[in-house]
Protein backbone atom coordinates (compact mmCIF):
# COMPACT_ATOMS: atom_id res chain seq x y z
CA UNK A 1 0.00 0.00 0.00
CA UNK A 2 1.51 3.30 -1.04
CA UNK A 3 0.41 6.77 -0.03
CA UNK A 4 -1.38 7.30 -3.34
CA UNK A 5 -3.83 4.53 -2.43
CA UNK A 6 -4.83 6.16 0.86
CA UNK A 7 -8.42 6.95 -0.23
CA UNK A 8 -9.05 3.23 -0.74
CA UNK A 9 -7.45 2.44 2.60
CA UNK A 10 -9.60 5.08 4.30
CA UNK A 11 -12.72 3.34 2.95
CA UNK A 12 -11.48 0.00 4.31
CA UNK A 13 -10.83 1.58 7.69
CA UNK A 14 -14.35 2.99 7.74
CA UNK A 15 -15.80 -0.44 6.89
CA UNK A 16 -13.72 -2.11 9.59
CA UNK A 17 -15.00 0.22 12.32
CA UNK A 18 -18.54 1.04 11.18
CA UNK A 19 -20.51 3.67 13.07
CA UNK A 20 -24.13 2.54 13.59
CA UNK A 21 -25.42 6.06 12.90
CA UNK A 22 -24.10 7.73 9.73
CA UNK A 23 -25.06 10.12 6.95
CA UNK A 24 -23.33 11.11 3.72
CA UNK A 25 -23.46 14.88 3.37
CA UNK A 26 -21.91 16.31 0.23
CA UNK A 27 -18.81 14.14 0.38
CA UNK A 28 -18.38 14.32 4.13
CA UNK A 29 -19.57 11.29 6.10
CA UNK A 30 -21.06 12.06 9.50
CA UNK A 31 -20.61 9.17 11.94
CA UNK A 32 -21.97 8.68 15.45
CA UNK A 33 -22.01 5.93 18.03
CA UNK A 34 -23.15 7.55 21.23
CA UNK A 35 -19.67 8.93 21.90
CA UNK A 36 -17.97 5.49 21.90
CA UNK A 37 -14.51 6.01 20.31
CA UNK A 38 -13.42 9.09 18.38
CA UNK A 39 -13.29 7.14 15.11
CA UNK A 40 -16.97 6.19 15.21
CA UNK A 41 -18.01 9.71 16.28
CA UNK A 42 -16.16 11.81 13.75
CA UNK A 43 -16.60 13.35 10.33
CA UNK A 44 -14.78 11.45 7.62
CA UNK A 45 -14.07 14.00 4.86
CA UNK A 46 -14.20 11.36 2.17
CA UNK A 47 -14.07 13.98 -0.58
CA UNK A 48 -13.57 17.69 -0.32
CA UNK A 49 -15.90 20.16 -2.09
CA UNK A 50 -14.58 21.81 -5.22
CA UNK A 51 -16.40 25.02 -4.40
CA UNK A 52 -15.60 28.08 -2.31
CA UNK A 53 -14.83 28.61 1.34
CA UNK A 54 -18.49 29.63 1.66
CA UNK A 55 -19.56 26.15 0.57
CA UNK A 56 -17.17 24.49 3.01
CA UNK A 57 -18.48 26.64 5.87
CA UNK A 58 -22.05 25.69 4.92
CA UNK A 59 -21.05 22.03 5.19
CA UNK A 60 -19.48 22.74 8.57
CA UNK A 61 -22.75 24.30 9.75
CA UNK A 62 -24.55 21.13 8.67
CA UNK A 63 -22.04 19.04 10.62
CA UNK A 64 -22.52 21.16 13.73
CA UNK A 65 -26.29 20.79 13.53
CA UNK A 66 -26.06 17.01 12.97
CA UNK A 67 -23.78 16.41 15.94
CA UNK A 68 -25.60 18.91 18.16
CA UNK A 69 -28.81 16.93 17.67
CA UNK A 70 -26.97 13.90 19.06
CA UNK A 71 -25.34 15.86 21.91
CA UNK A 72 -21.88 15.16 20.52
CA UNK A 73 -18.94 17.46 19.77
CA UNK A 74 -17.86 18.04 16.18
CA UNK A 75 -14.71 16.00 15.49
CA UNK A 76 -12.99 15.48 12.14
CA UNK A 77 -10.72 12.56 11.29
CA UNK A 78 -8.17 14.38 9.14
CA UNK A 79 -5.58 12.50 7.11
CA UNK A 80 -2.20 14.17 7.03
CA UNK A 81 -1.60 14.79 3.32
CA UNK A 82 -2.08 17.45 0.66
CA UNK A 83 -5.80 16.68 0.27
CA UNK A 84 -6.48 18.11 3.74
CA UNK A 85 -4.81 21.49 3.28
CA UNK A 86 -7.97 23.52 2.60
CA UNK A 87 -9.96 21.74 5.32
CA UNK A 88 -7.17 22.25 7.86
CA UNK A 89 -7.05 25.95 7.02
CA UNK A 90 -10.80 26.25 7.65
CA UNK A 91 -10.60 24.30 10.90
CA UNK A 92 -7.63 26.39 12.05
CA UNK A 93 -9.71 29.49 11.45
CA UNK A 94 -12.54 28.00 13.51
CA UNK A 95 -10.21 27.09 16.39
CA UNK A 96 -10.39 23.29 16.15
CA UNK A 97 -7.78 21.47 18.23
CA UNK A 98 -5.42 18.74 16.97
CA UNK A 99 -5.19 15.56 19.03
CA UNK A 100 -4.58 11.80 19.03
CA UNK A 101 -2.05 11.67 16.19
CA UNK A 102 -2.21 8.14 14.78
CA UNK A 103 0.24 6.31 12.54
CA UNK A 104 -1.10 4.08 9.73
CA UNK A 105 1.15 1.05 9.26
CA UNK A 106 0.99 -1.48 6.42
CA UNK A 107 2.51 -4.87 5.70
CA UNK A 108 2.30 -7.39 2.87
CA UNK A 109 1.45 -11.01 3.61
CA UNK A 110 4.53 -13.20 3.87
CA UNK A 111 6.86 -10.31 4.65
CA UNK A 112 10.13 -11.16 6.34
CA UNK A 113 9.86 -10.31 10.03
CA UNK A 114 11.65 -10.69 13.33
CA UNK A 115 8.43 -12.01 14.89
CA UNK A 116 7.63 -15.58 13.73
CA UNK A 117 4.15 -16.20 12.32
CA UNK A 118 4.56 -19.61 10.69
CA UNK A 119 4.02 -22.08 13.55
CA UNK A 120 0.51 -22.38 15.06
CA UNK A 121 0.26 -21.22 18.67
CA UNK A 122 -1.95 -23.59 20.67
CA UNK A 123 -2.10 -21.08 23.51
CA UNK A 124 -3.96 -18.49 21.41
CA UNK A 125 -7.72 -18.92 21.02
CA UNK A 126 -9.26 -17.67 17.77
CA UNK A 127 -12.98 -17.05 17.30
CA UNK A 128 -15.37 -15.39 14.86
CA UNK A 129 -17.09 -13.39 17.64
CA UNK A 130 -15.76 -11.47 20.64
CA UNK A 131 -16.25 -13.51 23.81
CA UNK A 132 -17.20 -11.79 27.05
CA UNK A 133 -13.63 -12.32 28.30
CA UNK A 134 -12.20 -10.81 25.11
CA UNK A 135 -14.47 -7.77 25.34
CA UNK A 136 -13.80 -7.08 28.99
CA UNK A 137 -10.02 -7.29 28.69
CA UNK A 138 -9.98 -4.97 25.67
CA UNK A 139 -12.43 -2.58 27.33
CA UNK A 140 -10.41 -2.52 30.57
CA UNK A 141 -7.40 -1.28 28.59
CA UNK A 142 -8.91 0.92 25.86
CA UNK A 143 -12.52 1.50 26.85
CA UNK A 144 -14.36 4.39 28.47
CA UNK A 145 -17.58 3.92 30.42
CA UNK A 146 -19.77 1.11 31.69
CA UNK A 147 -22.09 -1.52 30.25
CA UNK A 148 -24.01 0.67 27.79
CA UNK A 149 -20.91 2.01 26.00
CA UNK A 150 -19.48 -1.52 25.98
CA UNK A 151 -22.64 -2.77 24.25
CA UNK A 152 -22.22 -0.03 21.63
CA UNK A 153 -18.59 -1.05 21.17
CA UNK A 154 -19.70 -4.64 20.54
CA UNK A 155 -22.09 -3.38 17.86
CA UNK A 156 -19.21 -1.56 16.14
CA UNK A 157 -16.94 -4.61 16.29
CA UNK A 158 -19.58 -6.98 14.96
CA UNK A 159 -20.39 -4.65 12.07
CA UNK A 160 -17.49 -6.16 10.11
CA UNK A 161 -16.46 -9.78 9.68
CA UNK A 162 -13.54 -10.35 12.03
CA UNK A 163 -11.27 -12.84 13.76
CA UNK A 164 -10.70 -12.37 17.49
CA UNK A 165 -7.58 -13.65 19.28
CA UNK A 166 -7.07 -14.17 23.02
CA UNK A 167 -4.05 -15.54 24.87
CA UNK A 168 -3.96 -16.52 28.55
CA UNK A 169 -1.19 -16.28 31.13
CA UNK A 170 0.15 -19.21 33.17
CA UNK A 171 -2.73 -18.82 35.63
CA UNK A 172 -5.31 -19.17 32.86
CA UNK A 173 -6.34 -15.50 32.95
CA UNK A 174 -6.82 -13.50 29.73
CA UNK A 175 -3.53 -11.65 29.14
CA UNK A 176 -3.84 -10.07 25.68
CA UNK A 177 -6.32 -9.76 22.83
CA UNK A 178 -6.48 -8.53 19.25
CA UNK A 179 -8.86 -8.33 16.30
CA UNK A 180 -8.38 -8.87 12.57
CA UNK A 181 -11.10 -7.06 10.61
CA UNK A 182 -11.84 -8.49 7.16
CA UNK A 183 -13.92 -6.00 5.13
CA UNK A 184 -15.99 -7.53 2.31
CA UNK A 185 -13.94 -5.91 -0.48
CA UNK A 186 -10.44 -6.74 -1.59
CA UNK A 187 -7.92 -9.02 0.06
CA UNK A 188 -6.92 -6.63 2.81
CA UNK A 189 -7.22 -6.99 6.58
CA UNK A 190 -7.00 -4.50 9.43
CA UNK A 191 -5.56 -5.20 12.87
CA UNK A 192 -7.39 -3.54 15.74
CA UNK A 193 -7.91 -3.72 19.51
CA UNK A 194 -4.42 -4.92 20.34
CA UNK A 195 -4.53 -4.76 24.14
CA UNK A 196 -2.49 -6.38 26.91
CA UNK A 197 -3.39 -6.46 30.60
CA UNK A 198 -1.06 -3.94 32.29
CA UNK A 199 0.54 -6.47 34.66
CA UNK A 200 1.11 -8.92 31.78
CA UNK A 201 3.08 -6.60 29.52
CA UNK A 202 6.60 -7.26 28.20
CA UNK A 203 6.07 -11.03 28.40
CA UNK A 204 5.48 -11.73 24.70
CA UNK A 205 1.70 -12.00 24.80
CA UNK A 206 1.07 -9.22 22.27
CA UNK A 207 3.55 -10.80 19.84
CA UNK A 208 1.72 -14.12 20.10
CA UNK A 209 -1.64 -12.49 19.42
CA UNK A 210 -0.27 -10.54 16.47
CA UNK A 211 1.48 -13.58 15.00
CA UNK A 212 -1.66 -15.72 15.29
CA UNK A 213 -3.85 -13.09 13.61
CA UNK A 214 -1.37 -12.65 10.77
CA UNK A 215 -1.16 -16.40 10.29
CA UNK A 216 -4.96 -16.70 10.23
CA UNK A 217 -5.20 -13.80 7.79
CA UNK A 218 -2.70 -15.44 5.46
CA UNK A 219 -4.79 -18.63 5.60
CA UNK A 220 -7.89 -16.60 4.66
CA UNK A 221 -6.12 -15.26 1.57
CA UNK A 222 -5.38 -11.78 2.86
CA UNK A 223 -2.54 -10.27 0.84
CA UNK A 224 -1.86 -7.10 2.84
CA UNK A 225 -2.62 -5.62 6.25
CA UNK A 226 -3.00 -2.26 7.90
CA UNK A 227 -2.68 -1.38 11.54
CA UNK A 228 -3.27 1.82 13.53
CA UNK A 229 -1.17 2.93 16.49
CA UNK A 230 -0.91 6.23 18.32
CA UNK A 231 2.26 8.14 17.47
CA UNK A 232 3.18 8.34 21.16
CA UNK A 233 3.11 4.56 21.70
CA UNK A 234 6.79 3.82 21.08
CA UNK A 235 6.68 0.29 22.51
CA UNK A 236 3.86 -0.87 20.24
CA UNK A 237 5.45 0.78 17.21
CA UNK A 238 8.67 -1.13 17.88
CA UNK A 239 6.76 -4.43 18.02
CA UNK A 240 4.98 -3.68 14.75
CA UNK A 241 8.21 -2.65 13.03
CA UNK A 242 9.76 -5.99 14.03
CA UNK A 243 6.65 -7.63 12.56
CA UNK A 244 7.27 -6.08 9.14
CA UNK A 245 4.97 -3.05 9.30
CA UNK A 246 6.04 0.26 7.77
CA UNK A 247 4.44 3.69 7.90
CA UNK A 248 2.05 4.62 5.09
CA UNK A 249 0.47 7.76 6.51
CA UNK A 250 -0.95 9.51 9.54
CA UNK A 251 -4.16 11.08 10.72
CA UNK A 252 -5.30 13.05 13.74
CA UNK A 253 -8.57 14.25 15.17
CA UNK A 254 -9.61 17.87 15.06
CA UNK A 255 -12.20 18.76 17.66
CA UNK A 256 -14.14 21.94 18.11
CA UNK A 257 -13.29 23.73 21.32
CA UNK A 258 -16.23 23.89 23.74
CA UNK A 259 -17.65 27.38 23.92
CA UNK A 260 -17.73 28.90 27.38
CA UNK A 261 -21.09 30.20 28.53
CA UNK A 262 -21.15 32.97 31.10
CA UNK A 263 -23.40 32.33 34.08
CA UNK A 264 -24.64 34.49 36.91
CA UNK A 265 -24.94 38.26 36.87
Amino acid sequence: MERQTMPALEALMDAAWPAPDREDSGGWVFRAAGGVTQRANSVWPRSEPDGTLHQRMAMLRDARAWYRSRRLPVIFQVFDDFRSAALNAALDEEGFTRQSETVILVRDAGAETAVPVAAPDAGVTLSAEPSDEWLRLWWSVDGRGGEEPLATARTILEGCRSVYALVRDDDGLPAAVGRLAVPPVGEVGGLYCMATRPDARRRGFASRVLGSLLREGDALGIRSYWLLVTAANAGARELYARSGFTEAGRYYYRQERPKRHLTGC
